[in-house]
């Protein structure tokens, strides 16, 4: 794939992240899995910024990818920055977007794991991603027999556990409705045609 096309998808793939984040997710302090969802937990009881939140906790496991394979490193890179970016410069506008689209907490979360599921897939069927724990699952594969979408399940569930003990019952249900939205959205952009 040429760098432009890569480039356009990874736009793309972020775009669909930062408005799945800021526009259905944050407003009911809704959790996404992986490092997102950790950078959610930081947001939610800190106020730090999510995009510096989801760099910082990423950057244990780029340093990894750096030293083990560097090919994963330039791919992942550009997506982690992108989708932070993105996640910043939306921030901002979630106020005049709930202006005028109000839905309940329910539907937010299943539409914003959706538009977040569909953002990763589309990422990853044109060989890009964000990093984070898709990155980490293929790691630790290595060491453990677990295929790679069970490890990252098993990543979501700790991720989503401790937000509902952290901040709410209502913040897990809610975040079990966005994972799995998101991974049937994933799962559908990447079906081999």
């Amino acid at each position: 794939m040429r760098p432009l096309s890569r480039f356009v998808i990874i736009l793309l793939g972020s775009l669909l992240i930062a408005a799945g984040t800021n526009f259905f997710l944050v407003p009911y302090k809704i959790l996404d899995g992986g490092i997102i969802g950790i950078a959610l937990i930081i947001n939610y009881m800190s106020g730090i910024k999510i995009g510096l939140a989801v760099i910082c906790c990423s950057l244990p496991i780029f340093l990894l990818a750096w030293m083990k394979e560097r090919d994963i490193f330039y791919n992942s890179i550009l997506g982690l920055l992108t989708s932070s970016f993105l996640i910043e410069l939306l921030g901002p506008l979630q106020y005049y977007f709930l202006y005028y689209i109000e839905i309940g907490s329910i539907s937010s979360a299943i539409i914003g794991g959706f538009l977040m599921g569909t953002g990763l897939g589309l990422m990853l069927r044109f060989k890009a991603s964000t990093g984070g724990t898709d990155l980490l699952a293929k790691f630790i594969k290595r060491y453990i027999p677990l295929n790679v979408g069970i490890i990252i399940f098993l990543s979501d569930i700790v991720i989503i556990g401790a937000g509902g003990v952290l901040i709410s019952k209502e913040t897990f249900f809610h975040s079990i409705l966005t994972i799995f939205s998101g991974g049937v959205a994933t799962g559908l952009c990447t079906i081999d045609k």
